[in-house]
């Protein structure tokens, strides 16, 4: 019985499978994005988010495992020197898929594979734009106009300063 046991199975040898997935997987951690169609998106999800993992451990061990598997020295420095830190505190879930529709030409469903943000990012837009909890939501349209008017007071006392 087969049960539970997955296959990557496109109509290509398993060494010519390898090489399509180590390729599009270089091509992602240079252009942060790529378009594919939906199966190839799926199982390269895989593959991305493992060189994750071994960017993260930052070890030579790791290096050299990640270079055995995408054959391209230069993608795994960019992969362990810039990618990698930036996702030190994410646990998993390093890429996504945003479904296109089918292609034009043989109506194959085709995705984006792309990074998500890194945890930088987040902290950032968090600082700027906090997010409301619901208990906080009823007080904050009350306490918006007063941190308004604060604001405009301080204006006020700056513009009067400069003159």
């Amino acid at each position: 019985m087969r049960h539970r046991k997955f296959t990557f199975k496109i109509g290509r040898s398993s060494a010519h499978v390898r090489s399509l997935l180590a390729n599009a997987v270089c091509s992602l951690i240079k252009h942060k994005r790529i378009t594919t169609t939906l199966v190839k998106a799926k199982q390269l999800r895989v593959l991305a988010d493992q060189m994750m993992t071994l960017g993260k451990t930052g070890t030579l061990h790791a290096r050299r495992q990640a270079i055995a598997k995408l054959h391209q020295v230069d993608v795994v420095r960019t992969l362990f020197d810039e990618l990698a830190p930036q996702y030190m505190k994410r646990n998993g879930g390093y890429t996504r898929i945003m479904k296109l529709g089918p292609r034009i030409g043989d109506a194959a469903e085709m995705a984006i594979l792309e990074f998500v943000e890194p945890d930088s990012m987040v902290a950032s837009r968090a600082k700027i734009a906090p997010v409301a909890d619901s208990a906080d939501a009823a007080t904050t349209p009350e306490s918006a106009p007063e941190a308004n008017t604060e604001e405009a007071k301080e204006e006020e006392v700056k513009e009067e300063a400069k003159a």
